[in-house]
């Protein structure tokens, strides 16, 4: 599970199909895939129920996908608008990317970058969000805490 400011993301894992024999990777897949399509009609109505009310209750979307072996779909997803001001060398990077056909418009373009960022350095950012959580906790602990106040300090 992931949860960002928008977004509830809930991934389960079922088994794989089994196979018997040498299977070629194509077919390994399709077989993935359909376990894939028939557990997300299976659990379509529970899936919907269970999204309503931990929307209700947290005021998030909720995005649902299942792992299958090597084969993961998500099967719902938010995409939220983000407005940004880029200044000309970062919008001729979007369009040069636009233009060679790498992606369909700027939106596209950046969330290729973004992607591609994400890849390159996913150990710098799971550091930089442990550091966050490290700073998070102290925060918690600080003297505004409730955890810590003084009982005869304490407004009735």
């Amino acid at each position: 599970m992931s949860i960002d400011r928008d977004e509830i993301l809930v991934v389960g894992t079922i088994p794989a199909p089994q196979q018997d024999g040498e299977v070629s990777a194509a077919a390994r897949s399709a077989a993935e895939e359909g376990r894939i399509k028939q557990f997300r009609e299976d659990t379509r109505e529970k899936r919907i129920e269970i999204a309503r009310e931990l929307e209700h209750a947290t005021r998030k979307k909720v995005a649902w996908g299942v792992q299958a072996g090597g084969t993961r779909t998500v099967f719902t997803s938010l995409s939220a608008p983000v407005m940004t001001r880029l200044r000309q060398p970062e919008r001729q990077v979007l369009d040069t990317l636009v233009d060679a056909g790498v992606a369909r418009s700027r939106s596209d373009a950046l969330g290729w970058c973004v992607k591609l960022v994400a890849q390159h350095s996913e150990s710098w950012l799971a550091e930089l969000r442990d550091a966050m959580a490290k700073v998070e906790d102290v925060r918690r602990a600080g003297p505004d805490s409730t955890a810590t106040q003084d009982p005869d300090t304490t407004e009735s």
